[in-house]
Parts: C-alpha cells; sequence; structure tokens
C-alpha cells in the first residue's frame, strides 16, 4: 500500500529539548492513552531540530502503522496550537449530538413506564413506549431503541415484571 507524500511540508516540528524529554518520557511510563503515545511518537520522528530524527510522514507511517493524514493534523496541531494542543483530544460541542430526552423528559417517560400499560396490555412495550411520548409530547419523535437506552439507565428494568434478580432464601435455623 502506498501513502501519500504531501509535495511541501507546511508545517516543520521543531522541538525543544525539554519537548523531547516531555514526549519521552510520556512514552516510557507507559501510562498514557495508546493516542497520546502514539501522536508522541509522531512528534518524536518528525522532529526536524538538531536533536531530533525528522523522519518524512510516510516512514513515520509505515513505521508506527497510522495515516499519513494522522501524522500532517499532528504537526499542524504542534505547530498552531503547541505541544499540549497536539497531545491532547479536544471535543468540539457541536459535533456532539443533543439528546432527545433530557433530565425532564427522562423523568415524565420513567412515570410512564412505571403507569399502568394502556387497556388490553399486560405490560409496556419499548414500541408502546414510542408512540406513547410522542403522542404525550413528551418528546417530537424516539426510536424505541433511544426509549430502551434511557430505561437501561435505572437499576431495573420498568418494562418487564422481574428484573432478573432472585430473592434470597432464608436459611434453616440449625
Amino acid at each position: 500500500m502506498t501513502a501519500k507524500q504531501p509535495a511541501v511540508k507546511r508545517y516543520i516540528v521543531k522541538l525543544s529539548t525539554d519537548e523531547r524529554a516531555q514526549l519521552n518520557a510520556l512514552i516510557q511510563k507507559g501510562k498514557a492513552p495508546a493516542r497520546q503515545a502514539l501522536k508522541a511518537r509522531i512528534l518524536l520522528k518528525a522532529d526536524a531540530s538538531d536533536g531530533g530524527e525528522a523522519w518524512s510522514d510516510s516512514r513515520i507511517a509505515e513505521a508506527l502503522d497510522t495515516s499519513v493524514d494522522t501524522i500532517a493534523r499532528t504537526r499542524q496541531q504542534l505547530v498552531e496550537g503547541g505541544i499540549d494542543a497536539a497531545l491532547t483530544r479536544r471535543h468540539s460541542p457541536n459535533s456532539a449530538r443533543k439528546r432527545i430526552f433530557d433530565g425532564a423528559a427522562e423523568a415524565k417517560l420513567i412515570a410512564l413506564a412505571c403507569s399502568p400499560p394502556p387497556k388490553g396490555r399486560r405490560r409496556w412495550t419499548l414500541t408502546l413506549l414510542e408512540t406513547a411520548v410522542v403522542e404525550l409530547n413528551i418528546v417530537d419523535r424516539a426510536s424505541d431503541n433511544t426509549i430502551g437506552r434511557t430505561l437501561k439507565k435505572t437499576r431495573s428494568s420498568l418494562t418487564s415484571r422481574s428484573n432478573g434478580s432472585s430473592r434470597r432464601r432464608p436459611t434453616p435455623p440449625s
């Protein structure tokens, strides 16, 4: 498999002695998350300063079994934001999906699941709960899968008779 190689490197990695020591310590401890250790190794291999190895991106990708794009992104993060920005994973608040059941809607769903089931039914099913939460305007839309995941967070199963635990039998007196 051939890896793509950018024509001109826009982000040159030049680490100071302290930064190099910090990255080496992070790798040698063996306690860092795998993604963080990988990025530390990438930066050490890409280091173009006097004490660095200055490997090409394709050589680093082959040696560390990663993509050239990951290496390019790691270089860019180091140059633009510093060593901490390159090592830590940042989460965008816009990327995460908004929860369908917030605290109030989740409480209403649990109350509904604990209420008596509809006429002609012995218990609530996820499909029945799915239609009920929409009809009662608790949420605009929800799948039975979402309802199941939301109810799973509670300690006991609200849609079945038994939650799987058995009662302890008293031991006979000796």
